[in-house]
């Protein structure tokens, strides 16, 4: 794969194990996105969400299974907040799990789409690109 130029995308990713979160930002840098923050949970990314010093997030990386707000809680609390709904960020939900009930939830309280771990470079750029409508070069 050819290392394409520094992609403006700006992501964040959310995810309690710190070696996914570690796994993930990897992928994003070698798809060419340098501007990416992680953080381990869902109420560290609502705040650094509500905060109006932060650029916020073109797409938010998000794990389904995480300790005191998973990811549908967090997805549930930013499509339900105006403040981040009318911003219409995509939100891809990252899990392990191959529940087809739990994917469809994801999507109805407002995830674009659900990947399943483990995720390849080539699965996680095409499904950014489709979030955004931004071709990587």
């Amino acid at each position: 794969m050819n290392q394409a130029v520094d992609c403006p995308l700006r992501l964040l990713v959310i995810d309690d194990q710190k070696t996914m979160r570690s796994i993930v930002k990897s992928m994003l840098n070698s798809i060419g996105i340098k501007a990416s923050t992680a953080l381990p949970g869902g109420e560290e990314a609502l705040a650094f969400l509500a905060d109006p010093n932060t650029r916020f997030p073109d797409v938010i990386i998000c794990d389904l299974h995480m300790e005191n707000m998973d990811g549908l809680e967090f997805c549930n609390a930013v499509r339900r907040n105006r403040a981040y709904a009318n911003r219409g960020v995509p939100i891809l939900i990252l899990t392990g799990d191959r529940d087809p009930l739990l994917h469809e939830v994801s999507k109805q309280v407002g995830a674009v789409t659900v990947l399943t771990k483990p995720v390849t470079i080539e699965c996680l750029r095409s499904e950014i690109e489709a979030a955004v409508g931004y071709q990587f070069a």
